[in-house]
């Protein structure tokens, strides 16, 4: 355990260099202030033209989607790209040949590993939404429901990316581990898209390609749960938003996306475990 320690620490030293991170906080910061200016004029406006609480309600709710949902997608991106080239890339440099010649695990280094990049994703969650949330609350005095089921879930999402990224890194180069993560982020964008879709049209088998992709990665389906929870339920369930999904994923889904990181860390580790440095 001590060694494991001891690479979270080392890696997490490592992230606060990286340029990726530097990259994530300053577009973070940039969002969360033009935010924070956009809904300070919507409040404004509706106030001046004599806005019913329900009609700033609902605009409030949606607005304060769209901002969780860039935050969600700054999230995902830092997931899958700061972490691509913490083993491809140390393995490229040699410097894992090093680490990996002393009385330590190769399991070790890929937990180590994957416990500081999860702490990082973390803050940096807490960051975006908890920033998001913050700014809607001052501004208009609204915050969004279910934060307390929604967040968590969007952490599960940012969790099955690092580790993907991290599995990726122990086999493919640091590009084509990101362009594989990245793609299959897309497929399942795409997926649930379709799922939703196929829902609203009642169309079986666009629904049940959907549900493929989610199975296949479960990563929108969180979102898409997560959003669901987020938002007031005459916007959900009237569905007047973009973000309000007319198929909700299941619990069930969850626990999928539980076990799909533990299976992906586990093959992350079997991996890395076999291959030469």
């Amino acid at each position: 355990m001590s060694a494991i320690l001891t690479i979270a620490d080392s890696t997490l030293r490592e992230a606060g260099k990286k340029r990726v991170l530097l990259a994530s906080l300053l577009f973070g910061s940039a969002f969360l202030a033009l935010f924070t200016v956009g809904l300070t004029l919507i409040q404004r406006d509706m106030m001046s033209h004599g806005a019913s609480l329900l009609e700033r309600r609902m605009m409030y709710t949606f607005v304060g989607m769209a901002g969780l949902y860039v935050a969600n997608f700054l999230v995902v991106m830092t997931a899958i790209f700061m972490p691509v080239d913490t083993l491809s890339g140390e393995i490229a440099t040699g410097i894992l040949q090093t680490v990996a010649s002393k009385p330590v695990r190769r399991s070790s280094i890929v937990l180590g590993k994957w416990i500081a990049y999860a702490v990082v994703l973390a803050g940096y969650l807490a960051l975006m939404a908890g920033g998001t949330i913050v700014a809607g609350r001052i501004v208009t005095g609204f915050t969004p429901p279910g934060i307390a089921i929604g967040l968590p879930l969007m952490a599960l999402e940012a969790l099955v990316l690092l580790t993907l990224s991290i599995a990726a890194g122990t086999r493919l180069s640091t590009l084509a581990g990101g362009v594989t993560v990245f793609g299959l982020y897309g497929l399942a964008f795409l997926g649930g898209w379709f799922e939703q879709i196929g829902t609203i049209l009642g169309n079986g088998a666009a629904r049940y390609l959907g549900t493929i992709a989610s199975l296949l990665m479960p990563s929108e389906s969180m979102w898409q749960r997560a959003a669901w929870f987020m938002q007031t339920p005459i916007v959900r369930d009237l569905h007047m938003s973009p973000f309000s999904p007319a198929s909700l994923p299941s619990e069930a889904m969850v626990a999928w996306a539980v076990g799909y990181v533990v299976a992906v860390l586990g093959f992350a580790v079997y991996s890395f475990g076999r291959r030469p440095l």
